[in-house]
């Protein structure tokens, strides 16, 4: 069957205009001239019998047929694009994965080397920071994220449930809660973190405690240095549990006292629109596939 679309051109120009908000923003993508872009729009509006635009000054908004028809089409140029890349694709293929430095180097670092047999013909590069970064190829192409497993446009998937709770170096001698005044506080405050707080003030309100004193003590941006200082007697951090779980189970760290505060999960997310993309499922499979932290 034969397929009545309007031209491809008109169709590029349109899309362009719709995503950017401007016909010259989109001449510039297109490498062409912003009448150009406005007459293919005006051509397409004449076929379809709509108007496609609200035309405001330099803006222009999509009307409610617009935004439709800009959907379809976001859909249909991205399916196109990972298509061809696919082809293109030599036979070694790289993908970015964005995590945080705890889950790097707690969890997946130790677990690198198993990826080389799941699948040899893939290279993992690994982003590694607490903001979250673009998963459009550019920036990565998969995270795991902390949150709540919500990300519009994204598949999640929840790799563990989190909780955080008091820790620290049993050579203190921390029997109880009530100990916790003598000893200094360890705080973690990541840098370019957009999610909630996880700190000491906020355990002291659930705890029934006051929070005057809450915020004193020394401040890392790292986790992993969190847990240096921890284990060396230096305090007593609040950590998440899960990726302390070794420590935990060996008795170089202690949990004295609660209380456990709940927390977001962490979960392996990734663009909808590349669920069916072999190398995007093989590497979905695989950190599924994994141990959770402190299970080995």
């Amino acid at each position: 069957m034969s397929r009545r679309l309007p031209s491809l051109s008109a169709l590029r120009a349109f899309e362009a205009a719709a995503r950017l908000r401007s016909a010259k923003r989109a001449a510039a993508e297109l490498s062409v001239t912003p009448a150009a872009i406005s007459h293919q729009i005006r051509n397409l509006e004449e076929q379809l019998g709509l108007c496609l635009f609200v035309r405001r000054p330099r803006q222009l908004e999509p009307t409610a047929e617009g935004r439709e028809l800009q959907d379809a089409l976001a859909s249909a140029f991205d399916g196109i694009a990972d298509t061809v890349a696919r082809l293109r694709a030599p036979a070694r293929r790289a993908l970015t994965l964005s995590v945080t430095p705890g889950i790097a180097s707690r969890w997946l670092v130790p677990r690198m080397h198993l990826l080389t047999t799941a699948c040899p013909e893939l290279d993992l590069h690994l982003h590694v920071s607490h903001a979250p970064v673009a998963l459009d190829g550019g920036g990565a192409d998969l995270a795991i994220r902390y949150g709540d497993g919500h990300w519009p446009g994204l598949a999640a998937h929840l790799l563990f449930t989190n909780v955080f709770a008091p820790v620290c170096s049993p050579t203190l001698g921390i029997a109880g809660i009530e100990d916790l005044r003598a000893v200094t506080l360890l705080h973690f405050a990541p840098t370019g973190s957009v999610s909630g707080v996880i700190d000491w003030p906020r355990w002291h309100r659930l705890a029934g405690l006051p929070d005057e004193a809450a915020g004193a003590g020394p401040v890392f941006s790292d986790e992993t240095h969190v847990i240096s200082a921890a284990l060396g007697g230096q305090g007593i951090a609040l950590m998440s549990l899960p990726l302390i779980a070794d420590e935990l189970g060996s008795g170089a760290l202690v949990q004295p006292f609660g209380p456990v505060m709940d927390a977001p999960g962490f979960h392996l997310v990734y663009p909808q629109r590349r669920a069916g993309d072999p190398w995007i499922a093989e590497v979905r499979d695989w950190i599924l596939g994994l141990a959770l932290p402190g299970a080995d």
